[in-house]
């Protein structure tokens, strides 16, 4: 009866307006599909003869009562304990993980569902997690496995809404039992047990907890074996508020909204307060008016002139690389060679024959060896009836040469 309740009012709020609530809160109050409603509600169905109630205080005992304290010393009808914590992240200080540890070494046992747990935490288990944010709202599905209790037969359970999952990179075989593993089969649910008879489970799926999950399909039977882990004989089960309210981020719930909604009618109750953020808005205002009204235009990039001498050696070679004309740039190669000799040194010639090699080296003072190649080379790139590439970079090559030095 109370699965079906619980479906129609997760429906419900899933339709209403036909879009799906999307706050993460998991909050054992919020029926909406990522709180945990369901979750909490089903406790009395899995320890039938516990009595179930909720912690809002931290672990620390110097900072709680002796009636508020969690993990006051047991007597001896009260060590089938258990601490249920579903939360974004667990990060504990120092002083609440000695309470957590003495805790479980009286023989209590801890439950721990959190993507992001502090790396002291898990160095204390001798465990390693992913460091990476892959699962941080990346994925649209989850799918995670779990073990049975009984048969130790592995199934797969998935739903269609957020993943936020993470996983064990490195666990110690020696005292971890891998109880679950994710989608591609690495190890997210594990047990370490302690001779007291105590255990901590750690769990990094924790919207597998969520009313969304839960009711989707049969999941509501993964949710039975990752409880049921935990021993029959419980008699006392805490469900935590206190780390689940203790993030950073999303997912603070109904009751983070109502903390930081009395923070603020305090503050408009200040008449001091009142008048200063009334003053600071009018000066937001006056600076806003003004100083829109100073700013100047923007003043449009002028490009630079184009060198238009540039963009027609570039067409021109453009052309002549797509004709592969070889032999006319030859052509063109010793006319302007011989522009050169005459408009430079003088020389009044119309053969590249041995007088002219004698005289251009005489007048240039380059190595007469060096201009006898190059009108070699010249001679006998005009006379060739085909001229390679090679040749004529090889033709380049000297006549550039021949400029720079000569």
């Amino acid at each position: 009866m109370l699965c079906s309740v619980g479906l129609v009012l997760l429906v419900t709020g899933c339709t209403k307006g036909k879009t799906v609530d999307e706050r993460m809160t998991l909050w054992r109050n919020d029926k909406i599909p990522y709180g945990t409603w369901y979750a909490y509600n089903q406790l009395g169905q899995l320890f039938p003869q516990a009595s179930i109630s909720t912690n809002r205080h931290t672990t620390d005992p110097a900072e709680t009562t002796e009636k508020e304290r969690l993990f006051s010393p047991y007597d001896s009808e009260h060590l089938n304990a258990a601490f249920i914590t579903v939360a974004f992240s667990f990060r504990p200080d120092q002083k609440e993980m000695e309470g957590l540890m003495g805790f479980v070494g009286r023989g209590g046992h801890v439950f721990i569902s959190a993507a992001q747990v502090a790396q002291r935490f898990l160095d204390t288990l001798q465990l390693q997690s992913s460091q990476s944010n892959y699962f941080l709202f990346d994925h649209d599905t989850l799918r995670v496995k779990v073990y049975d209790p009984v048969s130790w037969e592995e199934k797969t359970y998935t739903y269609p809404g957020k993943a936020f999952d993470n996983y064990f990179t490195h666990v110690d075989s020696a005292i971890t039992t891998v109880l679950g593993k994710n989608a591609n089969g690495k190890a997210n649910f594990v047990k370490i047990a302690y001779e007291s008879g105590g255990a901590i489970y750690l769990h990094l799926a924790p919207l597998a907890f969520t009313n969304f999950f839960l009711l989707h399909k049969d999941n509501k039977t993964y949710y039975d074996k990752v409880l049921s882990w935990l021993p029959k004989k419980i008699d006392d089960v805490r469900w935590d508020d206190y780390f689940r309210n203790s993030q950073d981020g999303e997912g603070k719930g109904q009751e983070g909204g109502k903390g930081a909604s009395e923070a603020l009618t305090w503050m408009r109750k200040q008449p001091a307060f009142a008048a200063a953020l009334g003053l600071m808005l009018l000066l937001l205002l006056f600076i806003y008016v003004f100083e829109s009204k100073r700013k100047q235009r923007v003043i449009p990039a002028i490009a630079p002139l184009r060198n238009t001498s540039l963009d027609f050696v570039k067409t021109i070679g453009r052309m002549y690389f797509q004709r592969k004309d070889n032999k006319d740039l030859v052509h063109k190669m010793i006319v302007h060679f011989m522009s050169h000799v005459r408009s430079r040194y003088q020389i009044r010639a119309t053969t590249l024959d041995d007088d002219f090699v004698q005289r251009l080296a005489f007048k240039s003072g380059y190595d007469p060896q060096a201009v006898q190649t190059l009108v070699y080379a010249l001679r006998y790139a005009q006379d060739s009836p085909q001229v390679t590439d090679d040749n004529l970079l090889e033709l380049n090559h000297k006549l550039e040469t021949f400029y720079k030095k000569a």
